[in-house]
């Protein structure tokens, strides 16, 4: 008798059996042949139950997640699986709905990370602060005083006149016109007539077809020709005609051109202009009925607009405020526009320049201000607009321009035309190698000057052309503001003073202003600026798609073609989470079958082999199918734990009787 037979007699069983372990979930026991009746199974303990379970198939899988899915549809899956066209349909059915809700996802998606934005429109009624208002006498310097360094530059433009129009100024000009090598040797850059070929027929025709009114710039002896001035670079290698089709537009750019030279070579030679007192340019001032002072302006000078002066600037220590809107709560000037003094080559307007800008704002007199008329009463009223822009994702715009890559040349805030104007002096330096006179200029570098720098003409004009394109890179460098405040501004104009006024008011200036009374009303100008209402609008962005907006159309789209919860969602991530560790576990197994059971060998059956048996695991150990041992009942279920691969000293347990059991566990030789 074999040791575990003898054992088994005796009631001791050196081989217990042990729990099976390492079932996956739906794993079943195959029968056993006939043998002793099994003793009943110990129960698990605690420590024993697996922590997580998984389905033993994908279909297993599959089948339990449509019968307890909240998914509306899943259980159409097999609850159907009989009816093959059915369990088709559905399939289709569900997963074109699938596709559709993905679908649907990514345009909802997509329109998040667009970052769109909504334009909301407030209407706000508060007392407002009065903006700053710069006027300008639209005179640089007072003829008197500038006309001996123009003398030669007058000179020069009054001969080049009888030249080319036969126009003679003054009785100075010689009747034999001088010749172009004559002013070319006193003046750089001479004004010039230039032929144009005249066009072609049709090109002829096409004009006269399309243009019904006649050209309004002057034409002499009815010839196609052009008036400008030549300019070159450094080497003269490369030469082109500033041209202008308007003689008056053309003698005016090219008297400013000379000028700016000249200009640049005053600033410092001569000490600094000695600003005009208010009262020769303002001859009253009131703000909400009450006189201005002294400490409500500040004046600064422009080489082209003259002697300016900002009311209400950043400088003034009480800013005005508006109460109340109309014409008698605002600004009210009344100005003189004689033009006794005027350089009559630059200075072609008459009346003031004005413009309406924030306290902290630089006055760009070309870009934003305006010519009001003399003996004309102007009145401008105002409505404020306030617009907020999102930044960051929701819009290209900055905060104070600390973030744009041009340095800001002026002493204000952060501008766009700040920026501009001052990317523009940048690159003028640069290429140009001097300062435009006309914005400010770096600590050491000077203004533009033909006498130091004789091709800055070539490249300004060259770079004008290039800012104009913007390929310089100017209007993309220089982003919009994050916060901008405007005025929206409307005018009126009536006679003034009236007819049967002007007599005592002309009177009245002549004695306390020493007004002309000869100039009547070519000479006084009034303008009044006030609020039109205090009601003004805030435009102010929000963005339209929000993380709690993409949530919320999420669920939405989820319910709409599934019926179904977050929870629902979790159960999806639960499948998704289980198909991979099925997926994981049975790659494992193919990889220890594949890679571990062959490589065992010989070594695996010697180390079986010696060692004794009482160290074999319990799950090793054979069950006794000796016929004589064997009680009627039910065959013993097997063992299905396997065992370590490839052990050669291992083989099946065989009955008394000498056939093979049915059993598939293995044991010792010796001790069988």
């Amino acid at each position: 008798v074999s040791k575990c037979q003898g054992d088994k007699l005796e009631g001791q069983n050196p081989c217990p059996r042990q729990p099976i372990q390492g079932l996956m979930k739906g794993d079943k026991l195959e029968e056993q042949g006939p043998g002793p009746e099994p003793t009943a199974p110990q129960q698990p303990t605690e420590e024993e139950e697996a922590l997580i379970e998984f389905h033993r198939s994908y279909r297993e899988l599959f089948q339990f997640f449509c019968n307890n899915t909240t998914i509306h549809g899943a259980i159409r899956l097999v609850c159907s699986q009989h009816n093959r066209m059915k369990t088709a349909f559905w399939a289709v059915l569900w997963l074109c709905t699938f596709g559709m809700m993905y679908w649907q996802f990514g345009l909802l998606f997509g329109e998040y990370f667009s970052y769109p934005v909504s334009l909301n429109i407030n209407l706000n009624s508060d007392k407002l602060v009065f903006p700053a208002v710069t006027v300008c006498t639209l005179n640089p310097y007072r003829y008197t005083e500038i006309k001996a360094d123009l003398e030669e530059l007058d000179r020069i433009t009054e001969q080049t006149l009888f030249d080319l129009y036969k126009y003679n100024s003054s009785n100075t000009v010689v009747a034999r016109p001088r010749g172009r090598r004559d002013l070319r040797d006193t003046l750089p850059h001479p004004l010039q007539r230039l032929q144009v070929p005249p066009p072609s027929h049709g090109a002829r025709r096409a004009r006269s077809a399309t243009s019904g009114m006649r050209d309004n710039n002057p034409q002499v002896d009815w010839k196609d020709w052009k008036i400008g001035f030549q300019l070159c670079n450094q080497n003269k290698t490369d030469c082109f005609y500033q041209t202008y089709s308007s003689g008056v537009d053309a003698v005016r750019e090219w008297y400013r051109f000379h000028y700016i030279n000249i200009l640049s070579r005053l600033s410092d030679t001569l000490p600094p202009l000695e600003e005009d007192l208010l009262g020769n340019f303002i001859f009253a001032c009131r703000f909400n009925q009450v006189s201005c002072n002294e400490a409500n302006y500040s004046h600064f000078h422009h080489p082209v607009y003259g002697n300016c002066y900002t009311f209400n600037d950043k400088n003034n220590s009480n800013l005005w405020m508006s109460s109340m809107p109309g014409i008698n709560n605002g600004l009210s000037l009344m100005l003189r526009t004689e033009q006794n003094d005027f350089i009559p080559l630059l200075s072609t307007v008459t009346g003031a320049r004005v413009m309406v800008h924030g306290q902290d704002e630089p006055a760009f007199m070309d870009d934003g201000g305006f010519n009001i008329r003399p003996g004309v009463e102007t009145s401008i009223s105002m409505r404020k607009e306030a617009l907020d822009r999102l930044g960051g994702n929701y819009g290209d715009c900055t905060e104070n321009g600390s973030d744009v890559p041009v340095k800001n040349l002026y002493r204000s805030k952060y501008t766009q035309q700040v920026c501009i104007h001052s990317c523009f002096q940048e690159s003028m330096i640069e290429q140009c190698g001097c300062a435009y006179i006309f914005y400010p200029r770096p600590q050491g570098v000077e203004y533009c000057d033909y006498r130091k720098h004789n091709s800055w003409g070539y490249c300004y004009y060259k770079l004008q052309v290039d800012f104009a394109s913007d390929r310089l890179g100017c209007f993309t460098k220089c982003r919009k503001p994050c916060s901008v405040t405007s005025y929206e501004l409307s005018a009126g104009y009536s006679r003034w003073p009236s007819v049967t006024s002007q007599e005592w008011v002309f009177q009245m200036l002549s004695r306390q202003n020493n007004y002309t009374v000869n100039n009547k009303r070519d000479g006084v100008a009034k303008l009044n600026i006030f609020f039109k209402e205090l009601n003004y609008k805030t435009y102010s962005e929000s963005p339209s798609v929000t993380m709690v907006t993409l949530l919320s159309n999420l669920g939405s789209q989820w319910s709409l073609w599934f019926g179904s919860s977050v929870l629902s969602v979790v159960e999806m991530a639960e499948l998704i989470f289980d198909l991979l560790g099925i997926t994981f576990l049975m790659l494992l197994r193919r990889f220890r079958s594949h890679y571990w059971s062959p490589g065992r060998g010989g070594r695996g059956a010697q180390e079986v082999a010696s060692t004794p048996p009482s160290s074999f695991p319990s799950r090793f150990c054979p069950q006794p199918t000796s016929p004589s041992l064997s009680q009627p009942g039910p065959a013993p279920l097997p063992a299905l734990a396997a065992p370590p691969p490839a052990y050669a000293t291992l083989g099946p347990c065989l009955s008394p009787a000498g056939s093979a059991g049915p059993s598939s566990s293995a044991c010792p030789l010796e001790e069988c």
